[in-house]
C-alpha cells in the first residue's frame, strides 16, 4: 500500500516565489510536498496546480473542522484538485469525520484522507484544558472516531501510535527533526525513531527548508532510512 517515498516536506514559507526556488531544487522522487492554511489562504489551488506540474505528490494540510455538512463541500472542493493526501480535524465529532469519508467516496477519489488527533504542540496540561482529560484518554476517543468514520489513518505524534494503532491505518508524524530542534511541538523525534514506533511517513520542515543544501540533505536522510 506504501511506497518507498516516506518524506513529507512541509513547505514553510511565505511567499510563492520563494517556494518555487525551493522546489526546483529538490528531486520527486525523494519526497512529497506539504501545503498548509498559509500557502493556500494566500495562494489558492494555483500553488497545488504549480508544485503538482513539478511532478510532486500534495499533502493538502488545513485540518477542516466545521459542521458536517460544510466539511462534506469543503473535501469535495479540496478532493477536485487531485491531491494526495487531505486530513480533517477528529475532534470535529463523529458525523463530521463521517461526511468527510463520503465526500471521498462520492467523488470516487483515491486520495488519503486522514484524521488529526491531539495537535503535537499540545501538552498533558493543555490537554485538561482544552479537552478535560490528559492527552491518552483523548486519542483513545479519537481513534475511535476515525475508524468508525472509516478514515485511512492519523495525523499524530509518532508517540502516540501505541495509543492509536490499529490495523491498516496509516500514520503521518510531524514533530520529526534531524536536529532535535523542539519550535513548537511538544516533543520531536528523528526520522529513525518515528520509523520505528510505527510512522509510515515523517513529515519534516525546517530541517530540509533550512538546509543549505535541502537536496543533498534529502537524498541523505531517504538512504539512512
Amino acid at each position: 500500500m506504501l511506497n518507498e517515498k516516506k518524506i513529507i516536506v512541509a513547505l514553510d514559507y511565505h511567499d510563492i516565489n520563494d517556494v518555487m526556488r525551493f522546489i526546483d531544487n529538490i528531486d520527486p522522487s525523494l519526497c512529497r510536498m506539504k501545503i498548509g492554511k498559509e500557502l493556500f489562504t494566500k495562494y489558492g489551488p494555483k500553488i497545488v496546480f504549480d508544485i503538482q506540474k513539478k511532478g510532486f505528490d500534495i499533502f493538502l494540510d488545513l485540518k477542516f473542522h466545521d459542521i458536517p455538512t460544510t466539511v462534506y463541500k469543503a473535501c469535495l472542493s479540496a478532493l477536485s484538485l487531485d491531491i494526495w493526501m487531505l486530513n480533517i480535524h477528529l475532534s470535529g465529532g463523529l458525523n463530521m469525520a463521517l461526511q468527510a469519508s463520503k465526500a471521498k467516496q462520492d467523488s470516487q477519489s483515491s486520495c488519503i484522507l486522514l484524521g488529526v488527533t491531539a495537535l503535537t504542540s499540545l501538552s498533558d496540561d493543555d490537554c485538561f484544558s482544552v479537552y478535560g482529560c490528559n492527552r491518552d484518554d483523548q486519542l483513545k476517543r479519537l481513534k475511535v472516531i476515525g475508524l468508525e468514520s472509516g478514515l485511512d489513518g492519523f495525523v499524530c505524534s509518532p508517540f502516540d501510535i501505541n495509543i492509536l494503532d490499529d490495523t491498516n491505518m496509516i500514520f503521518v508524524t510531524p514533530g520529526i527533526r534531524i536536529d532535535k530542534n523542539i519550535d513548537d511541538h511538544h516533543r520531536v523525534i528523528s526520522p529513525r525513531e518515528a520509523l520505528e514506533l510505527g510512522s509510515d511517513y515523517l513529515v519534516l520542515g525546517r530541517s530540509i527548508t533550512a538546509s543549505n543544501k535541502p537536496n543533498e540533505t534529502l537524498r541523505k536522510l531517504v538512504s539512512e532510512l
